[in-house]
């Protein structure tokens, strides 16, 4: 039999997308990502597709195709490639003295599932993420900087928002630290993934995971960019949060300032709602601290890997 070989190259921004958006038209087994060649060059990733050269096959192409249009015309991929060969790479076996051990921060240990790693620390705080297809593996900058500083502001006992919660591991991350959650995300995969999440962790009692977004972010469309979704539920911005997390698209975080201030409760002053920002890199960072100060936020903190930021700012 001979098989289709799709391939593209991605930024490090877009990887987890591509195989998010992907996930019910690739089997994980037969979606390969690597390295880029050429690391001084713009693309950090690239991504190889087998498909059975069956009759279906050129639907299942352009199938493909259609759906990764957003990133290519965003300029977050290459061109798809389409290439015969005789037949597909085998799957690399697994073993499981590599399976996924990722610390971030001082307490945070982010595992595969099938890792059979044991904590002897109290202070560590162990993540378990399924190798799901949903965005926020847990290694992308973005992610990493969220945990840093969901970390430093989380309280036993506040109310907070995850929106955009993708494979789920900020909601996770916030029960385990006492939080009571409500993980959304206007992505059925996502959704999914984040239900697996909190099940796997245990930490089902402190998360309500649903499909929804917050206020006018409902008529924004797919949280990628792409063509519209369905209408999804729509959670009211009155107070009820005490902090709230974004790993999201500069331009939701601008869109949604004003919504994400009124969602935050401010009772008292010694205690101010706290947001969380991340998902975008530095040359957006003027863009969104000014649309935060502008409806009533301060920044109280931020942290940096490379062009990617993350930046807490506080109700007052």
């Amino acid at each position: 039999m001979s098989w289709i070989e799709l391939s593209l190259d991605t930024t490090n921004e877009a990887v987890d997308w591509v195989c998010t958006l992907l996930a019910n038209a690739i089997a994980a087994e037969d979606m390969h990502i690597s390295e880029y060649r050429d690391r001084s060059a713009e693309w950090t990733f690239t991504i190889q597709m087998y498909l059975p050269e069956d009759t279906q096959i050129y639907q299942r192409i352009e199938t493909i195709s259609s759906i990764l249009k957003p990133l290519h015309r965003t300029g977050m991929t290459t061109e798809l490639q389409t290439f015969v060969v005789d037949q597909k790479p085998p799957k690399m076996e697994h073993n499981p003295e590599n399976s996924l051990i990722r610390r971030i921060g001082d307490r945070f240990v982010i595992l595969s599932a099938d890792s059979d790693y044991q904590t002897s620390n109290s202070q560590e705080i162990v993540l378990r993420l399924q190798n799901s297809l949903a965005f926020g593996s847990g290694l992308h900058p973005a992610t990493i900087l969220s945990l840093q500083l969901i970390e430093r502001h989380v309280q036993p006992s506040l109310h907070a928002l995850d929106l955009g919660s993708g494979s789920g591991i900020l909601s996770v991350a916030l029960a385990k630290l006492g939080a009571m959650v409500l993980a959304i995300d206007n992505d059925r995969i996502a959704v999914s993934a984040t239900q697996d999440a909190i099940e796997r962790n245990r930490v089902s009692s402190q998360v309500t995971v649903t499909e929804a977004s917050l206020g006018s972010a409902s008529q924004l469309g797919h949280w990628m960019g792409g063509d519209s979704i369905e209408a999804v539920t729509e959670i009211k911005a009155n107070g009820q949060f005490d902090l709230i997390v974004a790993n999201i698209f500069a331009r939701v975080h601008i869109s949604l300032a004003a919504e994400f201030y009124k969602a935050l409760r401010n009772t008292s002053t010694q205690h101010s709602g706290i947001l969380i920002t991340a998902g975008y890199t530095s040359d957006r960072e003027e863009d969104v601290t000014s649309a935060m100060i502008e409806v009533g936020f301060a920044v109280c903190d931020r942290v940096q890997i490379d062009e990617w930021i993350a930046i807490a700012y506080h109700t007052f």
